[in-house]
């Protein structure tokens, strides 16, 4: 690969890349399949992905007609990659297996080892013979619904197809690595005036949370809306606020340090609360969840904004879905996609129905929607939210860092990029959106390792 880097550092056309080889392997951050039971019997908190991520040469596999390969110049860590890391809820050799069953395609996927990670920005070296709207030399952003859009199922919201996957997370070959093997429909315009590290950082959460805020297929939030933001200056909850203020409604950000709390301060998130600092004691044991508690959180909320969240923007699961249905207006929406806290989830069903709150489900989102986020960051709408970035080599710590909170933001990875600050395109819209708004998580979190 470092002929593919040597060419792209020195501006090479796509006739030029083209005519670089790819080579037989490339680096990449795995998970092996003889390790998946090595945290057996350790609770989640103790199971270390520093232990069970390594960077290995892997096989370049074969290219199909309808993908690409792209030198990946920089990844990101969300938590389907701990998730992978710890093997939980269960190994994802599992969703290989799966994979490898439905087609001779799908077979390249069933390894010994899993190549992860579920964001991506590079430039595309080769695409296969169907692929009409790419070609090498283009520089992208990768989003990560892994969909065969040969099944009808998949052709209202791609969401709802029947073999929907997340790329690197459901399928092999992801993007913490040199280089991977996408479907072309994966592939996005790289915002110009953003930094590769930049750039690689937002098409999974950024995404996300346009389709559960601003998308038909989520809360539809109008203007005036109050929304509880949990974890709003994670890498989710980052996008979260900043949607809720470009479209008029009022966001409560909940955090877990003063530090965080003067973050969202800075992006113009006035209601903001330190559950920390509160001391919430939303279970008052293993078995029962305390109402009281829930009372003095919806308390504390209208003392802020003088109403109850029309929209909640949920994803810790266990820890918080009995406070988020409770505190939740009449006729308001809690919308879910993840459980970082625990997927066993209770709550007091008397207040969803009596009030006529609804649950929304939500899972990353369509490629329309998938544009529509690429699109805002392209016009400087919507800023990264990347904090730190860490080289390959420490994936580990990297994806540890996730696991135990200790990050604001996202946390980036550098591939092939030999330094930060590279890949900007477009320095005059850079200039005009402004470096303290486009550096703000990375300013306040202290840069990069």
């Amino acid at each position: 690969m470092n002929a593919v880097l040597d060419a792209i550092l020195a501006g090479a056309s796509g006739e030029e890349l083209a005519a670089v080889p790819i080579p037989e392997t490339y680096r990449a951050a795995v998970v092996r399949k003889d390790q998946a039971g090595m945290f057996e019997g350790l609770p989640s908190a103790d199971k270390d992905p520093r232990k069970s991520l390594h960077v290995e040469e892997v096989a370049v596999p074969e290219l199909a007609p309808d993908e690409a390969y792209v030198a990946v110049m920089a990844s990101a860590i969300n938590f389907n990659t701990v998730w992978t890391s710890i093997f939980e809820p269960m190994p994802t050799f599992q969703f290989l297996q799966r994979l490898g069953r439905e087609s001779v395609w799908g077979r390249r996927h069933d390894r010994p080892y899993h190549v992860v990670g579920s964001d991506g920005a590079g430039v595309v070296l080769r695409v296969g013979s169907a692929v009409r709207l790419w070609k090498p030399g283009d520089r992208v952003v990768i989003h990560c619904n892994h969909v065969d859009d040969q099944d009808p199922s998949a052709h209202d919201d791609s969401m709802l197809a029947a073999n929907q996957r997340i790329w690197g997370f459901e399928t092999n070959f992801g993007g913490l690595a040199d280089l991977t093997v996408v479907k072309a429909n994966q592939l996005m315009p790289k915002p110009a005036h953003l930094t590769w590290e930049e750039a690689a950082c937002n098409a999974l959460c950024n995404s996300t949370a346009y389709r559960m805020l601003v998308g038909r297929n989520g809360a539809q939030m109008k203007q005036g809306d109050v929304v509880l933001v949990w974890g709003a200056s994670g890498g989710l909850g980052g996008y979260a606020v900043q949607y809720v203020l470009n479209g008029g409604g009022t966001p409560v950000g909940v955090v877990s340090s003063p530090a965080k709390a003067d973050l969202l301060r800075s992006l113009g998130c006035e209601a903001v609360i330190d559950r920390r600092a509160a001391g919430y004691r939303f279970w008052s044991d293993e078995h029962t969840q305390d109402p009281d508690e829930w009372r003095r959180f919806g308390k504390d909320i209208r003392a802020l904004v003088g109403e109850d969240p029309n929209i909640v923007f949920e994803h810790p699961g266990r820890q918080t879905m009995g406070a988020s249905v409770f505190v939740c207006a009449r006729g308001g929406t809690v919308v879910t996609c993840a459980a970082t806290t625990g997927y066993q989830i209770e709550y007091d069903n008397r207040h969803l129905w009596m009030k006529l709150k609804s649950i929304k489900s939500s899972h990353f989102a369509n490629y329309k929607e998938a544009w529509e986020a690429n699109r805002l960051l392209a016009q400087g709408r919507i800023q990264p939210v990347l904090s730190t970035t860490f080289p390959l080599e420490q994936v580990g710590e990297a994806a540890y860092q996730v696991h135990r909170n200790r990050h604001e933001g996202k946390i980036a990875v550098r591939c092939l990029a030999p330094a930060d600050g590279l890949g900007i395109d477009d320095l005059a819209l850079r200039e005009r959106i402004g470096e303290s708004r486009i550096g703000r998580f990375r300013s306040r979190a202290g840069g990069d390792t």
